[in-house]
């Protein structure tokens, strides 16, 4: 089989990088658009300044859905993220450029009880301790088992792999089949802290403010938009004053939309005290911090998944 525009297919790498366009990708970038893409080394590669370029829109994981709508004669694919609501954007979903090699086709294997990475990061081997063939694999990565674990080893289907791969038993576990408690959602924000701020990141290696609160609540099971303002409008606003521990925080300053997210930490206390966990774009990582008065002086809402 062949991508074919109209159809869908799968991210067959670790991680996909989407783009604005092809032509805004920079000699910088080369690492992230090979077909095995090393988004550490791209990430680790950049200065500050260029790890906040607007050239980049977001990132797939391995095996995430996206429905093809171009192909360029130059390699280059125009897709949707299936799995990315952006409403404002598209109905369907987070629209981009990625490097159609980057891509198979969408095959019918069932997921049936699907596993979703733990580890920060891991890698598939072609065997149990065998060679690496899909190597920088991050938490949230959704897997679909191929058969039992042998000898603390799990089998799954990898797109764009023939025969099954092999994951360290351990960093596999069941999606949860349960809304996450708000515990459960810090601990795996919490995993990401002193992560480098990555505009447009959704991984280990680099993330940003909304890419933080996709990805932990993907970890869990649940599906939310990719963009902060996009992320309000699929949640329900709470007093401000009633937010819990696992709630989120919404930052806009007046006349504009929505810019900032972070994840509540604790209950406010009566002088005002809040806090919050979230990927700072001033200092450049994920941080858990008392809001500073920059930053109470633009919250707009808290809001409850």
């Amino acid at each position: 089989m062949e991508l074919q525009p109209g159809r869908e297919a799968v991210v067959r790498v670790a991680v996909a990088t989407l783009w604005t366009s092809p032509e805004a990708v920079r000699p910088i970038d080369r690492p992230a658009l090979a077909a095995r893409a090393d988004i550490a080394a791209w990430i680790s590669g950049m200065d500050t300044d260029q790890q906040v370029g607007d050239c980049v829109l977001s990132q797939l994981l391995l095996g995430e859905r996206v429905l093809v709508t171009e192909l360029r004669p130059d390699g280059w694919a125009h897709v949707v993220a299936l799995e990315q609501p952006a409403a404002k954007l598209d109905p369907r979903g987070y629209p981009g450029w990625l490097p159609a090699d980057q891509l198979a086709p969408a095959t019918d294997v069932t997921d049936t009880d699907p596993l979703v990475v733990d580890a920060t990061v891991t890698a598939l081997h072609a065997a149990p301790g065998g060679d690496v063939m899909v190597p920088g694999l991050v938490l949230g990565t959704r897997l679909t088992p191929a058969g039992p674990a042998v000898d603390g080893w799990r089998p799954v289907h990898a797109p764009g792999h023939a025969d099954p791969l092999w994951v360290p038993a351990g960093h596999a576990v069941p999606v949860p089949t349960t809304p996450p408690s708000a515990g459960e959602v810090l601990a795996v924000a919490r995993r990401l802290l002193d992560v480098v701020y990555v505009w447009g990141g959704v991984t280990a290696h680099g993330i940003d403010c909304s890419g933080l609160v996709h990805l932990a609540w993907r970890r869990l099971g649940v599906v939310l938009p990719r963009d902060a303002d996009d992320q309000a409008r699929a949640t329900t606003p709470v007093p401000l004053g009633a937010e819990r521990p696992g709630d989120l925080y919404f930052f806009a300053r007046p006349g504009r939309k929505i810019h900032h997210i972070g994840v509540v930490t604790a209950e406010p206390r009566p002088d005002d005290d809040r806090r919050m966990l979230h990927a700072c774009y001033r200092q450049r990582r994920v941080l858990e911090e008392q809001l500073p008065a920059e930053r109470t002086a633009t919250l707009v809402g808290v809001h409850r998944v």
